[in-house]
């Protein structure tokens, strides 16, 4: 590990089922536990470490060198680190400047993070065994039976709010308020910075509101398309958003569901979701349309997927894109309404462009005010 990080010590990240790997703290001092999930992206740790979809987890970095350049506030995702922990094999500090290294950023927050760990055969074990829960322990508790004790009883991943804890409580606006173009509602259950500077260098003005608004306030007269956010945990706990989905899509103006907002728009339509073994964490994931046939790379944070063969057969809605890698359900569009949605992230940055047009038509139906 770089000297300039300043090492707190050895450290032990220790999973539900046994397995110990030590390692070297450089984190906050603390202990911490949460699912492990494995992310292989090469750059974006910072956007990584501040998105609200990685709340409740300890992310496991597979590229070797994390740290190979510094952080710029601007890129921060959204107000504070959400994830549990970080797991890397070499941390590095590209930067003489303490406030922009990685482990000023987790440190501020109470994050701990763990290098020296083999996250080859870290993810290997992951990829073999499916997800796990885990734990970072305080720098010096090197203990392994109370190590495997505490990542044993790390509560599930499936049994907590996440979106209670990321969503904010009250609405901000973004763009210019007397701007001509139109404004559209984004329903916060963990949004990322970038969503809201997508739609607003095209144009759009942004009214983001928490997962709790009512539907008379998203349906506002003013408002004139409506985006469903990514964030964190499983839709099947999400019985409000799945009804305020509803009545979304029954009023037939422009929506775009992104990650989790896609997940609850498939759910409203009545489909199922079911979790992934291992989910889907990275910036180099193909997916294609299948009305276009075009294949495109995504970068993608999910733990769920909807099920494909639960949409009923009278249904309008229908798969509209799906992942090369596994053949699950990355889009579904509606057959007569302006509705689209994308199980992956087309505002990742850094990572791929390819699926910026989400965006595009998303806005172009705006503009074309297809409210009926």
């Amino acid at each position: 590990m770089d000297v300039r990080i300043g090492d707190l010590g050895p450290a032990l990240l220790a999973l539900e089922d046994g397995t110990v790997f030590p390692g070297v703290a450089f984190g906050a001092p603390a202990a911490s536990g949460g699912d492990l999930v494995v992310n292989t992206s090469q750059t974006g740790y910072q956007e990584v470490c501040t998105d609200p979809s990685y709340a409740g987890q300890i992310v496991v970095m597979t590229y070797p060198l994390i740290g190979n350049y510094g952080r710029l506030i601007a890129d921060d995702q959204s107000i504070r680190p959400w994830l549990r922990g970080l797991v890397v094999a070499n941390a590095t500090a590209a930067v003489v400047d303490n406030a922009r290294q990685l482990a000023t950023l987790l440190r501020g927050a109470g994050i701990p993070a763990i290098a020296g760990v083999d996250t080859r055969a870290l993810a290997r074990h992951l990829r073999t065994h499916g997800s796990l829960r885990g734990a970072i322990l305080e720098p010096g508790s090197l203990d392994e039976t109370s190590a495997r004790r505490f990542a044993a009883a790390v509560p599930r991943w499936e049994d907590q709010d996440f979106v209670g804890l990321v969503s904010p409580a009250t609405t901000a606006e973004f763009g210019e308020p007397d701007a001509p173009g139109p404004l559209v509602a984004i329903v916060d259950f963990g949004l990322k910075t970038n969503i809201v500077r997508s739609l607003v260098r095209r144009g759009l003005r942004v009214r983001v509101l928490p997962h709790t608004a009512e539907v008379a306030t998203i349906l506002a007269e003013d408002v004139a398309g409506v985006v469903l956010s990514p964030g964190p945990g499983d839709p099947v706990r999400l019985d409000g958003p799945v009804a305020m989905a509803q009545a979304v899509i029954e009023d037939g103006r422009p929506l775009l569901g992104i990650c989790l907002g896609h997940q609850i728009v498939a759910r409203a339509a009545g489909a199922e979701t079911t979790r992934l073994r291992f989910g889907h964490h990275g910036a180099n994931h193909p997916v294609r349309d299948l009305e276009s046939g075009l294949v495109q790379v995504t970068a993608q944070n999910h733990e769920v997927q909807v099920v494909a063969e639960s949409l009923a057969p009278d249904t309008a809605f229908a798969v509209s894109q799906v992942n090369l890698n596994d053949g699950s359900v990355e889009g579904l569009r509606h057959r007569t309404l302006p509705i689209e949605t994308v199980q992956y992230h087309p505002e990742g940055s850094p990572g791929p462009l390819d699926a910026l047009a989400v965006f595009d038509r998303f806005v172009a139906a705006v503009r074309r005010g297809t409210r009926p």
